[in-house]
């Protein structure tokens, strides 16, 4: 079975806390423990902000727009490296506090993917970072050194096995040709699918881990993804249309894993229950035609993404009944 056929967590977690966000997720998330992003936390903790301390021998200051890359690291980049430390210290807390060292319970670590940081990035002149293919080949090199060492380390610190994540949000529409220009004249030109491709499998290269993808938005790549080296698929089930059915059945087909994000990123009224969230997965893989077994062996579940703007309740909340889900899938998938 896949190490990402269970429960874990995706994308940002709410609030400012460290220490709070490691005992929930070591709590309640016993079979792939997320470390956690906080962007409520400012500059440097979010999705690409996390990149400044993650990327080698390259540095990231803050733009009228977001980020930009620059010669030497500055205030930001050291904040992002404190930021990210203060999150590991966190984990490391709380998991020597749930004796878990030696445990054999793996970690996912999650960083922006090579296509979406340089979507994101601005260079000198204020154009994205995308628009210059050298550009992206170093950003891509470097943030796959800096995800290999940062694996390394908590491997470690924690004394365990430990996956990774690359959030790709950005990958349909830099693909699309749907990113916005610095001006109306000037456009940004769409990535070649084989050259997204070979920034995903680089990546996949160096990190040299179980390695997953996460894109929450509209528009799936499933062709880059299915040509890629990639270990598993993370979707929200809100966005996928037939087109997108074919293609998590396509990845099914070829071994690896989908996690399906089947719980809504905001709390609902009644709070869904441990059978209609299995439900709700199980529908996934019964309108493909899959037997019930794949639900144990290559189906993951998760929230859907956007808990950080959730709230604390229901973010603990979603990642509970994703575990129960999991563990019930696990023991009986034929009951889901």
């Amino acid at each position: 079975m896949s190490i990402f056929a269970t429960a874990t967590g995706i994308g940002s977690w709410p609030g400012t806390s460290a220490r709070q966000a490691a005992e929930i997720v070591v709590g309640e998330l016993h079979s792939l423990t997320p470390l956690t992003e906080l962007p409520a936390r400012g500059v440097g903790a979010d999705l690409i902000g996390r990149a400044g301390a993650l990327l080698v021998d390259i540095a990231i200051d803050t733009s009228t727009r977001g980020y930009r890359l620059v010669a030497r690291p500055g205030a930001v980049s050291r904040r992002a490296i404190s930021l990210l430390g203060e999150d590991l210290d966190a984990l490391e807390e709380a998991w020597e506090n749930a004796g878990l060292r030696g445990s054999g319970r793996p970690v996912k670590v999650a960083a922006p993917g090579p296509v979406t940081l340089a979507a994101q990035l601005e260079l000198a002149n204020g154009h994205r970072a995308i628009t210059d293919p050298g550009a992206v080949r170093d950003l891509a090199a470097s943030l796959a050194e800096g995800i290999a060492e940062h694996l390394a380390n908590v491997a470690r610190r924690l004394e365990t096995t430990v996956v990774a994540q690359l959030d790709e949000p950005s990958l349909p529409a830099a693909l699309a040709g749907r990113l916005g220009g610095v001006t109306a004249l000037s456009a940004v030109h769409p990535i070649d699918g084989p050259v997204a491709v070979e920034l995903l499998d680089g990546c996949a290269a160096r990190i040299a881990a179980p390695l997953s993808v996460h894109c929450c938005a509209p528009d799936i790549p499933w062709d880059v993804l299915q040509r890629s080296q990639i270990d598993a698929v993370s979707v929200d089930v809100v966005v996928l249309d037939a087109a997108d059915l074919d293609g998590v059945g396509e990845f099914i087909e070829s071994g690896r894993t989908v996690q399906l994000g089947v719980l809504p990123g905001r709390p609902v009224t009644p709070r869904p229950g441990v059978e209609q969230v299995a439900a709700a997965a199980a529908a996934v893989t019964d309108r493909l035609g899959f037997a019930r077994a794949v639900l144990a062996e290559q189906i993951g579940v998760t929230p859907a993404c956007g808990l950080a703007e959730a709230g604390l309740d229901w973010a603990r909340t979603a990642v509970e009944l994703c575990q129960r889900v999991a563990d019930g899938i696990a023991a009986d998938p034929d009951a889901a």
